[in-house]
């Protein structure tokens, strides 16, 4: 069994980089307007071959300025994307950027590029969101506060990168949970399922410097929904 749960992880990570590399970034090279559509069809397409569904709980709310989930790898993020036809602006660790073929899947749709490593880092992302905000208010900014992916239950602490940001510029967030998306392809312990995906919007809010502990707060009420999901229908994040 677990054989067969490897095999099928190479095969959906070959139909990963083959969509990714070979049919979505030449699109996008020949028609980056097309953008949106390019992402959202294709990762659809991406779910289907790996045998994937997506359940919704709750709405997306179009009219914030950013989304913030955890992570537990590709699967957050095709899954979002197949799901929603809004044009999310993802932030992704500079590394990301610098890899072949895939970097222009972050750097033709303009995806925003933080540098960790450098102090200014910080700055830029500020800068990068800001303009966003103010220019293109059909893009909603999409995050991962744990700045990583992790296959454990407890979400890892938030970096701060995300609420200093938030605060800055009084965004108004909501906060997604999605839950077996390593069951459908989990990167970790290489193995793949036939799974359906789970992706839970709790309410939207506008962030007040007055409350100080929303951020911590927020993480809570993430951390809840998880352990709720886990113990009444065994679906891991």
């Amino acid at each position: 069994m677990k054989t067969f749960a490897t095999i099928r992880f190479y095969y959906g990570s070959a139909v990963i980089s083959f969509i990714a590399a070979g049919i979505m970034v030449p699109l996008l090279i020949i028609s980056p307007k097309s953008r949106s559509w390019i992402l959202h069809y294709f990762n659809r397409l991406i779910m289907i071959l790996l045998g994937g569904k997506i359940v919704e709980h709750g709405k997306l709310d179009k009219s914030v300025d950013m989304v913030i989930s955890n992570h537990q790898g590709i699967i957050d993020i095709i899954a979002l994307e197949a799901t929603q036809d809004v044009d999310f602006q993802w932030v992704a660790k500079k590394q990301l950027f610098d890899t072949p073929w895939f970097g222009f899947l972050l750097k033709i749709p303009k995806m925003i590029e933080v540098d960790r490593e450098n102090k200014s880092g910080l700055i830029k992302l500020l800068a990068d969101v800001k303009e966003t905000i103010q220019n293109d208010k059909e893009r909603i900014i999409a995050i991962f506060p744990e700045g990583t992916r992790t296959n454990k239950q407890p979400l890892l602490p938030f970096k701060g990168g995300t609420r200093i940001v938030a605060e800055k510029l009084e965004l108004t967030i909501q906060p997604i949970v999605i839950t077996n998306s390593k069951l459908l392809l989990n990167e970790h312990n290489k193995t793949a399922h036939s799974a359906t995906v789970h992706i839970t919007y709790l309410e939207p809010f506008k962030v007040s410097k007055e409350n100080k502990g929303w951020y911590e707060e927020v993480r809570q009420k993430m951390q809840e929904c998880i352990d709720e999901e886990e113990k009444k229908y065994k679906r891991e994040r």
